[in-house]
């Protein structure tokens, strides 16, 4: 394919950024706050697809955007880039996040029990358009607790495997900075599992879940059943260089254990991201679940769901027809006006 670059106009090209800026107008950190407080969770998501923990900055990057996702995005993993590494957590155990929310579809009662925590699934749907006849939305007042869940959960998976109902990975025998990362090596297939994690933590939310819905509907061999889904905070855990070990702070991570029936045992798919968000993790465990041996091209084959849920990868590719190709579209224009040609002449030729 060829690409015509846009000439001779870079003044229009100027004044189009200048209208976009103008539609937006100005902002300052007042806005920025504002965005922050108000869209906790397209905050939670806009992070995790950017692999960037940065509350402030990804809310800068949606207003700065407008709004729009994918912008913010290139945003974010532009910053991004521009940043050093500085070191490299310790590994983060299920069983020691401090835990918001944790339930389980597969088995009523867990261990730890189950922690609705903040959560609208059980919540009636209706529209609060009092607020656009003036009036305030005030939520009601949480009541406290008789008794307080535990900070950390244990694992169901790890109570199944103790039982001999499910077969558990092999961990990974490498650490710190030997753990490979997708961010600066090429993804090949059959990819590493480390790099298969990392793309679905990063991918985009919304092809997540299509291609994750296709497969419960019946396009991927297995449907799943939720073992385990967890919001809450990772501590991190960083070396100091005088070698004492201390804690970075808190960010917030979903993760979600998916199985299926697989002989004696249960298959055992999961995914995790930043920030809260349940169906992009959900979806993303199913795909996993899904991949092993899936047929070439299919929707649940590796290769497809991790190059086309790639966020700024898909959209950019989208996005660039927008720009010239007229050499290319002349180019066909051309052969089909040639083959009309000659066509009539064939057809004048038959009559004669």
């Amino acid at each position: 394919m060829a690409y015509v670059a846009t000439r001779g106009g870079e003044r229009a090209i100027e004044q189009s950024e200048r209208l976009f800026r103008e539609a937006m107008g100005s902002f300052n950190m007042s806005r920025v706050n504002k965005v922050k407080h108000s869209l906790p969770y397209l905050i939670d998501r806009l992070m995790g697809e950017a692999s960037l923990y940065d509350e402030d900055l990804a809310a800068l990057a949606l207003v700065q955007a407008g709004g729009d996702l994918y912008e913010a995005l290139l945003l974010l993993r532009a910053w991004r880039t521009t940043q050093p590494r500085l070191g490299v957590a310790a590994t983060v155990e299920q069983d020691q996040l401090f835990t918001h929310r944790r339930v389980s579809a597969a088995f009523k009662d867990i261990s730890g029990g189950q922690v609705l925590g903040p959560s609208l699934d059980y919540a009636h749907r209706i529209l609060a358009t009092e607020v656009l006849q003036g009036a305030d939305y005030t939520p009601a007042d949480v009541e406290p607790a008789c008794e307080a869940a535990p900070a950390h959960q244990p694992t169901v998976s790890a109570w199944q495997a103790e039982n001999g109902l499910v077969d558990l990975p092999e961990p990974d025998a490498v650490s710190g900075n030997d753990i490979p990362d997708v961010t600066r090596e090429p993804l090949l297939f059959p990819a590493k599992r480390a790099h298969s994690l990392q793309s679905l933590a990063r991918a985009d939310t919304g092809g997540v879940l299509a291609l994750g819905y296709s497969a419960m509907r019946g396009y991927g061999p297995y449907h799943p059943t939720v073992n385990e889904l967890r919001l809450a905070e990772a501590e991190i855990v960083v070396k100091h260089p005088d070698g004492r070990r201390f804690s970075a702070g808190r960010v917030k991570v979903s993760q979600a254990e998916v199985v299926k029936k697989q002989g004696e045992n249960l298959g055992l798919g999961y995914a995790a991201t930043f920030g809260w968000n349940e169906v992009k993790c959900i979806a993303a465990a199913t795909l996993d679940l899904n991949a092993a041996g899936a047929e070439k091209g299919s929707a649940i084959e590796e290769e497809f769901f991790l190059y086309h849920t790639e966020a700024v990868e898909s959209s950019g590719f989208c996005i660039h027809f927008k720009l010239p190709h007229y050499v290319t579209f002349q180019s066909s224009l051309d052969a089909m006006r040639d083959a009309k040609a000659k066509r009539i002449a064939k057809a004048a030729e038959l009559v004669k």
